[in-house]
């Protein structure tokens, strides 16, 4: 049996850890961000909201249930690189097709494992999320640091185009076609065309850069706006064709980078959280009911809510940091959520956002039909 290779990671403040090689070997840079859910890591793989960043799981044991053909999220994992405490060889669950470290081999992704994940953790908590590199062909550290400071920083970084479809696509509707709705795909996950289907819409997803007269010009029931990566802060094009399709007073509905955008239709500004928020423990609390529901983020901006105008109201807060969460227009068919209610991996309780965006388009269809 091949022993693993030794492995540093390093990041952009000089920190250093020493682990081994489990994935593929090389050489791999990004931002480094954590995650706290317990299951759930072939979702997290394939959310192309992670590109441009280095994963680390705060569960220490990650792999033990195999990698499966079912639970991708997209065409291929988009992390940079995986951290994890202890990487299982062995994948126990009779659904699996083969195991974690050969699913990261054979998408050449790089991981290292048998490093402190909770120092490593406490650390970006203090000092925030930073630039790091994965290496096991350098093992000199400071040349490893140079590189690190070399690669891009996630700030001002546009991505959404880097992940997104090139060519337009339709997804059935499940049974009967009630609606027909658009999807600007920025990283777009397939639990969230799953839930359109199954509530009877068609969806049309469409490249990021797609320009709102080609939508109007689908004539659809609503518009959904995906999660993906990157700074919403770098995407004002994009900003200036949904605000066209919010004139024409179509329903939208976004979620992630997704609320992001329309906040800033809407004059919002946003701005980058110290480590943000990922994994599927965050509290929401629901302003107009004082429900709270525990739900899955991957985000690390936010909107500002000192910049929001009136007309925007903010509907959900997060009451780990008091972050904006939720927001609605208060005259349009408009509203988003920061959080991922397609829950791929969960938890559930947010789900209901897709059938409250049907709900406005079927309010829609019957006032038309008066």
């Amino acid at each position: 049996m091949r022993l693993p290779k030794r492995s540093i990671l390093v990041l952009e403040d000089g920190r250093s850890f020493k682990g081994l090689s489990f994935g593929a070997e090389g050489e791999t840079f990004g931002e480094m961000v954590f995650n706290t859910s317990m299951t759930g890591y072939q979702e997290i793989l394939t959310d192309p909201s992670y590109t441009g960043q280095i994963v680390c799981m705060t569960y220490p044991l990650i792999g033990n249930y195999g990698v499966n053909e079912d639970d991708v999220e997209s065409r291929r994992p988009w992390v940079e690189g995986f951290v994890v405490r202890e990487a299982s060889r062995i994948a126990s669950s009779w659904r699996a097709t083969e195991t974690l470290d050969s699913y990261l081999k054979r998408h050449k992704i790089v991981g290292i494992e048998h490093i402190d994940t909770r120092a490593l953790v406490r650390h970006i908590r203090d000092k925030g999320a930073m630039r790091a590199g994965i290496s096991t062909v350098e093992t000199e550290e400071s040349r490893l640091l140079e590189k690190v400071l070399a690669s891009p920083e996630m700030k001002n970084r546009e991505l959404a185009s880097a992940v997104t479809t090139e060519e337009r696509y339709t997804v059935a509707a499940e049974g009967d076609e009630r609606f027909h709705v658009v999807c600007y795909d920025f990283g777009v996950k397939t639990n969230s065309l799953r839930n359109f289907s199954k509530a009877g819409c068609r969806v049309t997803v469409v490249p990021a850069d797609t320009p709102a007269e080609d939508v109007l010009a689908m004539r659809p029931d609503g518009v959904f706006l995906s999660n993906g990566p990157g700074d919403p802060a770098a995407m004002q094009a994009t900003v200036d064709q949904i605000r066209k399709i919010a004139e024409a007073q179509l329903p939208m509905f976004g979620i992630c980078l997704g609320h992001q955008v329309l906040g800033q239709t809407f004059g919002g500004g946003t701005f980058k959280l110290k480590f943000g928020h990922r994994g599927g423990n965050q509290p929401i609390k629901d302003l107009s009911t004082g429900r709270v529901e525990i739900t899955s983020h991957n985000h690390g901006f936010a909107i500002d809510p000192d910049t929001l105008g009136p007309e925007v109201e903010i509907t959900h807060v997060n009451l780990n940091d008091n972050t904006v969460a939720g927001i609605r227009h208060r005259s349009l068919p408009v509203f988003s959520v920061q959080y991922h209610p397609e829950a791929a991996p969960g938890p559930h309780d947010a789900v209901h956002h897709f059938a409250r965006f049907i709900q406005i388009l079927e309010e829609k269809k019957m006032a038309a039909a008066r």
